[in-house]
């Protein structure tokens, strides 16, 4: 898509409940679309969002994490950004979970594209939106038309197969199945900190076969007349090498995740000064962990930890243009957290250890007014009530943006919000015991931040645009997880304060039929004391290069990723530079597209920060994979 095109695409994204040119938006959005997961060949939702300004991903061979603007906090997963599926919130009841890695509800190949809106986005979405929303959009049957079939492998007995089913009629039904599996057996990973002379179980810090990953995913979509219906649906079981938790270093630990999301949507052109959209959605998500600890005489005793998540909402808004030079969006919403269950016991013999279960409903309001001024002016305002049950939680979030378009090519954009994300059921409610354990801490308060940014996009002549920002963002009652004692167990505690303010400057470019797209990233966030924030890089350097081979129709996409140093409770994670190139021939055979991919392709030996759960201070990423896809069109 030309740039020029991509910059006026309207989108319906976190910073307005109405579809709306990119350029208007009241924030710096960024959409990533299909032809970019096809060309840099991105397998997860981590991989893809790990390109954008200001964001960073870390992975603890278990789950991956999101970082935005040097905020990255131990035992957070993900809580503090919002993660849509065409529009309908995927972020489970208990722990606030936005799964982005091998656990992510979708399939990559079935995305169309990826919205993603830094900043806060609570004055729309509420809780969670504290950092930014994602908004995945899927694919429809129109863009696939008829059975479609995929296989990959790599190295690492990394195997995957999919198969698809488009249609789209003539009276504007339209229709979308897809299915896949996916497995990798991974490779042995050496662990210093367990190669010991006085624990001669741990196989000299070696985990052999321990690091595998399996992962399926279905999605169901239809729509007609302004109705769509959605189906996703991940099962994912990862095999886990690292020993955390305390857990027996060596033994066969895993944990399983599953997670159904299903949403209902309806919107209509009503009058002609009058659009409405409602909303019907449920999720349901079930985590399983399998743990072998240190029963009281020393030997592995089986231990499974668990939750059970399932929550229901409804929402409409109300969109009015009647008014001169100005767009009003009327909203509310209501939800329910059904189940929010943890529970935790010995096998054998059994042993109960936690065995928790609430409930929550939640509610909420709001306004947007966009009024276009004269003289290039345009104001986008509004408030959003959130009303939360358990916790007991009312907050008001307002946000308020000023664009002014100085001339054809150059916007201002000045913003300033707040957000905030209520504590959740496993920072409150879960409690253990042993040197592993954790501390329940009902007492958490919500974390609360606010931001300021200032904006500057130019158009550039010849295609591209340039952009940059300024910002300064303020956390009051930040949740981190902390150790209670020199015991080892473990609480969510509020810190008091941190902040963090910085720049992102970026650039998105054509020259002629190569693409560039590149960023750099300068963020400095700190506590109360201070003191540098753990695993919180400096800097960020990125760059995206796709262009045409010549041949057959096929492309190249090189990615470059740099990250300067963090800080851990003990020393430091070195910084690093990873590459990664992706050769794509559209038109090898009649009906059939093959890439072949290099991830880390230089080798870079690198880690990232671990977290108080684990012996580790950091953990080692991937070496070298290479893959192989081939796609084709019955």
């Amino acid at each position: 898509m030309p740039l020029e095109d991509l910059m006026q695409m309207r989108v319906v994204t976190a910073a307005s409940k109405f579809a709306q040119p990119i350029s208007d938006a009241p924030s710096s959005v960024v959409v990533l679309t299909a032809a970019d997961i096809r060309d840099f060949g991105w397998r997860t939702l981590a991989d893809a969002l790990a390109t954008l300004p200001g964001l960073y991903v870390t992975n603890d061979r278990n789950y991956a994490y999101l970082g935005a603007r040097g905020f990255l906090r131990p035992g957070d997963y993900n809580s503090r950004f919002l993660l849509l599926v065409d529009g309908v919130r995927v972020n489970d009841a208990v722990y606030d979970q936005a799964l982005i890695g091998t656990e992510g509800l979708l399939d990559m190949d079935m995305v169309k594209r990826i919205e993603f809106v830094p900043g806060p986005g609570s004055a729309v979405y509420g809780s969670n939106a504290l950092f930014g929303v994602i908004n995945v959009v899927t694919r429809d049957g129109s863009g696939l038309s008829g059975v479609r079939g995929t296989v990959a492998a790599g190295t690492q007995g990394e195997r995957k197969a999919r198969t698809s089913y488009g249609w789209h009629g003539q009276n504007g039904a339209d229709v979308l199945l897809s299915a896949s599996a996916y497995h990798r057996t991974g490779r042995d990973l050496y662990f210093p900190e367990f190669d010991k002379a006085d624990s001669p179980g741990t196989n000299n810090g070696v985990a052999k076969g321990l690091d595998w990953d399996r992962a399926q995913n279905f999605l169901v979509k239809g729509s007609f007349g302004g109705v769509t219906l959605s189906a996703s649906h991940v099962a994912r079981t990862k095999g886990v090498p690292t020993g955390s938790f305390g857990a027996v270093f060596g033994m066969p630990d895993q944990t399983r995740d599953t997670q159904t999301s299903i949403g209902l949507t309806w919107s209509a052109q009503v009058a002609p000064a009058l659009a409405l959209a409602a909303q019907l959605h449920s999720g349901q998500a079930d985590y399983v962990g399998a743990g072998w600890y240190p029963d009281e005489a020393g030997a592995p005793s089986l231990n499974i930890d668990g939750a059970h998540a399932r929550w229901y909402g409804a929402g409409v808004t109300a969109t009015l243009t009647n008014l001169p030079h100005q767009k009003i969006v009327l909203g509310a919403e209501l939800g329910r957290d059904a189940r929010r269950d943890q529970y935790n016991y010995n096998a054998q013999p059994y042993k109960r250890i936690l065995d928790d279960h609430r409930e929550a409903r939640r509610s909420a309001a709001f306004v947007e007014d966009e009024i276009r001024l004269p003289a290039g002016f345009l104001v986008n305002a509004g408030v959003r009530f959130d009303d939360h049950e358990t916790p007991d939680v009312h907050r008001y979030s307002p946000r308020v943006a000023v664009v002014y378009k100085a001339t054809t090519s150059d916007t201002v954009k000045l913003i300033a919000g707040s957000a905030f994300r209520a504590p959740n059921a496993y920072e409150m409610y879960y409690a253990t015991q042993g040197s592993s354990g954790q501390v329940a801490n009902p007492n958490l308060q919500p974390e609360r931040v606010a931001t300021r940014e200032l904006m500057l996009e130019h158009v550039l002549s010849g295609g591209g645009h340039a952009t940059l920002s300024l910002f300064r963002s303020e956390v009051s009652d930040l949740i981190s997880q902390q150790p209670v004692n020199a015991s080892g167990m473990l609480i969510f505690r509020n810190i008091d304060h941190a902040d963090a303010r910085g720049l992102e400057a970026a650039l998105d470019r054509d020259f002629g039929p190569v693409r560039l797209r590149a960023s750099y990233s300068w963020q400095l966030a700190h506590g109360t004391d201070g003191a540098a924030m753990i695993d919180s890089p400096r800097h960020l350097a990125k760059a995206n290069l796709t262009a045409p081979l010549g041949w057959r129709g096929g492309r190249i996409g090189a990615e470059l990723q740099c990250s300067g140093k963090r800080m851990a409770d003990e020393g430091t994670a070195g910084g690093y530079c990873v590459a990664n190139v992706t050769v794509s021939a559209l038109e090898l055979l009649p009906r059939t597209e093959l890439s072949l991919s290099a991830y880390n392709a230089t080798d870079k030996r690198y880690a990232d920060i671990a977290g108080p759960a684990f012996i580790q201070p950091a953990l080692a990423r991937e070496g070298r994979t290479l893959a192989a896809k081939l796609d084709w069109r019955f």
